[in-house]
């Protein structure tokens, strides 16, 4: 199946990847952007900021469908699924596609599951909230005064590092699955649960038991990666089947 793969009389070509390319970068930078719009003096965290936040990034996301729409009328695209569709928004394998990526993303967070069970037995709704690990931009902690410009760097790099390695994450999930739902649930998850508590658990009268459990996880989701993520669970849309190079044009693969 190779409906992404035909294309007019567009961009074609070393030109078609770099248009793709670019048009991807701007489509991020306009969504990080629109966070940074608002003149504030209030913290990133003040309820004023979060709701001009969410009212900015909720235009953006709108307007995401007509970028799509004019990346494939300037680059001739021919696509056999409607632009909903290949951005993930169907019904087709939902339910699995909703399920299975979520549970593999706890799978991986099993040890910090387990340390929570364990600290909070009867109210693990609380005990997730306390072990949420945010990281600030570095604008805000300077503007703030929140540490010192090393440690405020040494946080940036972290959370670059973190953010970008789960971005790779949620791209892989959506593409396996051809669904938006798997990759926003696991952000969630993931925003919801923070970085795992490590000293926290080096410092806990159970770390042998909570280390075994990190490990566990860690194991269990490399080992089910591919397997839970098989396009076959999801419907006839996966992405990763759409985008099969036709031997007769030349396109970005």
């Amino acid at each position: 199946m190779s409906t992404m793969a035909d294309h007019g009389g567009g961009a074609g070509g070393p030109e078609l990847c770099s248009v793709s390319v670019v048009s991807c970068l701007l489509l991020a930078c306009g969504y990080v952007g629109s966070l940074y719009v608002w003149r504030s003096q209030l913290p990133r965290d003040h309820p004023t900021v979060i709701k001009r936040r969410f009212t900015s990034v909720l235009i953006v996301s709108m307007l995401s469908p007509l970028w799509l729409w004019t990346w494939r009328q300037y680059t001739g695209f021919k696509t056999g699924p409607s632009l909903l569709m290949l951005m993930g928004v169907h019904l087709d394998g939902i339910i699995a596609a909703a399920c299975l990526p979520l549970l593999l993303t706890m799978v991986l967070f099993f040890g910090p599951l387990i340390q929570l069970v364990m600290d909070y037995p009867w109210d693990l709704f609380e005990g997730m909230k306390t072990f949420l690990a945010h990281f600030h931009h570095v604008i805000e902690l300077l503007k703030f005064r929140q540490g010192t410009v090393v440690g405020i760097f040494l946080s940036a790099v972290f959370q670059f590092s973190y953010t970008a390695v789960f971005g790779v994450y949620t791209a892989f999930i959506f593409i396996r699955t051809g669904h938006v739902i798997g990759p926003v649930l696991c952000h969630s998850f993931c925003n919801y649960m923070g970085f795992p508590a490590i000293g926290a658990a080096l410092d806990h009268p159970r770390k042998v038991t909570i280390f075994f459990f990190y490990l566990l996880g860690v194991i269990l989701f490399f080992l089910l990666l591919f397997p839970m993520t098989d396009p076959t669970f999801y419907g006839s849309l996966a992405i990763c089947h759409l985008t099969k190079p036709d031997t007769s044009t030349s396109v970005c693969t």
